[in-house]
């Protein structure tokens, strides 16, 4: 696999930012469910298959909720220290099993994303 293929399935979540964050919480309010569904490899380099799922409820990035269950599959290199301490993380992922659940409900207005998302509970998880 070619390194340009390689970055298709790389997902470097570290660092995003707080509306990342927000985006994501609001999109699915009963949470994101991370499953570990096979471990390959012990420490200190943990490699697993994981999948990511959860219910999209509320609106993303101007689309609203569908309601759907949104998963998508993918693995994790996990590297830790001797205290177990995760010291780097990178997940591999086909970005388009994740966006397409969340991009397919209706546009909606600007001003209805902000309702939605102001609710006094979520608003402060970010």
């Amino acid at each position: 696999m070619s390194g340009m293929e390689e970055d298709k399935y790389r997902s470097y979540l570290h660092g995003e930012d707080e509306s990342s964050h927000k985006a994501f919480v609001t999109a699915f309010p009963r949470g994101f469910a991370f499953e570990v569904l096979k471990v390959y490899t012990g420490p200190p380099e943990i490699v697993l298959k994981f999948r990511h799922w959860g219910y999209n409820e509320g609106p993303f990035k101007g689309h609203a909720p569908t309601g759907d269950l949104v998963e998508f599959y993918g693995v994790a290199i996990y590297q830790v220290d001797e205290d177990m301490k995760i010291g780097r993380v990178e997940f591999f992922y086909e970005r388009g099993e994740l966006l397409g659940g969340l991009l397919k409900g209706a546009a909606i207005e600007s001003s209805a994303m902000e309702a939605a998302s102001s609710c006094p509970i979520l608003r402060n998880t970010g």
